[in-house]
């Protein structure tokens, strides 16, 4: 689709927004959210006519892109049969639905607890963990992100959470692998995860084992900076679980439904087979608010003949379900998580690569399928990052000033502290992926010039 410019319409929009909108994340007065006038595949465009590639997926969620029209006619057809409906009933949606995800989770995950969103998902699943075990504690990584809800923020190892973290949410934290920026005084991937599962163990014996529930990690970082564990160490993580009787859990929240070239990350992991998986996002590419999490059998024992003490007024949201069988039926039928994985090998990550030989600016390319990140440097040989942790105001100005390259050559970056996220849709194709490629190109030069 080609957008027709309409500015009165676009300052109405922006009007309104200002006047009565609160945002997320943000001091209101300095922000200037842009007025959206549409989207279709893999492009969104404001009033004024300016058109974007998305290489955030929105909140990497878009899995097939904006207005798939299969998944379109899904939720019109459902809407007109049957809008809602309590989630106490048996409804096809919900039902086919939850068979899909349940088909394609690790394991025996087959039972699936339907939620909102991601971050109301991850706190059923700790809630889930605590009353299965009787214990209180949660153990978490910094360099994390569980959501913005109570429990799922003090869970989040960044800063995001300074501001509600009272202490007193029964979460532990602990350092996860990360070569790139060892905690370990690492060299190689395998001291990075003998030396973290190390690091995890010694936590749990200090901690008491008797008392942690669970121990919860994404199974790959996403806005933390798509950290890929080493080889090992989510294997570990089972045994150790294993060994002291703790749930292990799984957010996928961002990394599943086809964003790795797998149905699930943990799919890349021989022998990882959590006992909670928490999901959202690209179950149906964000259409409808959706997510849930998948249970494993002896958990789903626990609740067998004792009820679980918790639920939501739109959990299996009977649209939301249409869009997830629509989109899980669509990403199946076209291939789409093969093609996130080929594209990711053959395209993305040689472009990428490219790019860091070029850019001194760019100092580790990581990532796999359609989840990629640069990390940004100031130097190289020491790793100095381009902005300091958790920047702000004239001391983000570099970043700032590449987010702005990137999009005055028409892309949407995703940028995350001293990274830049590729995170397209799953769909995007190779043409897409390197018209992409070249805006990051342009955008980068502006990050070399901050570069020692």
């Amino acid at each position: 689709m080609t957008p027709q410019p309409n500015p009165q319409v676009g300052a109405a929009v922006k009007a309104a927004d200002r006047a009565h909108v609160f945002h997320s994340w943000s001091a209101q007065e300095l922000i200037d959210p842009p007025a959206i006038a549409g989207a279709e595949g893999s492009y969104f465009w404001d009033y004024d006519g300016n058109r974007y590639l998305d290489f955030t997926s929105g909140l990497v969620y878009t899995n097939i892109g904006y207005q798939h029209p299969k998944v379109v006619a899904a939720i019109q057809e459902q809407a007109a049969t049957m809008t809602t409906f309590a989630p106490a009933f048996a409804v096809e949606a919900r039902s086919e639905a939850a068979r899909l995800i349940a088909e394609r989770t690790p394991g025996d995950l087959d039972k699936i607890f339907f939620t909102n969103a991601g971050a109301d998902a991850v706190e059923h699943a700790t809630r889930m963990a605590r009353l299965h075990t009787g214990r209180p504690k949660v153990l978490s990584a910094y360099r994390s992100y569980h959501g913005g809800t109570h429990q799922a923020i003090n869970l989040t190892g960044d800063p995001r959470r300074w501001a509600s973290d009272t202490g007193t949410a029964g979460v532990v934290r602990f350092w996860a692998p990360f070569l790139y920026r060892s905690r370990f005084y690492a060299e190689t991937e395998q001291q990075e995860c003998e030396r973290a599962l190390q690091h995890l163990e010694d936590t749990i014996v200090y901690e008491g084992p008797q008392t942690i529930a669970a121990i919860i990690l994404e199974t790959i970082p996403g806005t933390a900076g798509i950290m890929i564990p080493p080889p090992g160490y989510l294997a570990g993580v089972r045994a150790l679980c294993d060994k002291y009787g703790i749930v292990f859990v799984l957010d996928e929240v961002m990394a599943g439904f086809g964003r790795t070239g797998e149905w699930f990350a943990a799919d890349l992991f021989e022998g990882v087979v959590p006992d909670l998986l928490t999901f959202a996002k690209g179950v149906n590419s964000g259409y409808v608010p959706l997510g849930g999490v998948a249970i494993s059998g002896k958990i789903a024992e626990t609740f067998a003949e004792r009820p679980y003490p918790g639920g939501l007024t739109y959990s299996g949201h009977p649209l939301a379900c249409a869009a997830a069988v629509a989109t899980i039926n669509v990403m199946a039928e076209e291939g789409i998580v093969e093609h996130a994985a080929n594209l990711g090998a053959q395209v993305v990550e040689p472009g990428l690569r490219e790019l860091a030989e070029r850019h001194p600016s760019v100092g580790e390319v990581r990532g796999v399928g359609m989840f990629w990140a640069l990390e940004l440097v100031k130097n190289r040989e020491t790793r100095e990052p381009l902005v300091p942790y958790n920047a702000t105001g004239e001391a983000n100005a570099p970043m700032a000033a590449f987010g702005a390259a990137a999009k005055k050559h028409g892309l949407w970056p995703f940028i995350n502290m001293n990274r830049t996220h590729v995170v397209p849709a799953c769909n995007i194709t190779e043409t897409e992926a390197k018209e992409g490629l070249a805006a990051l190109d342009a955008a980068l030069s502006v990050a070399d010039e901050h570069t020692a």
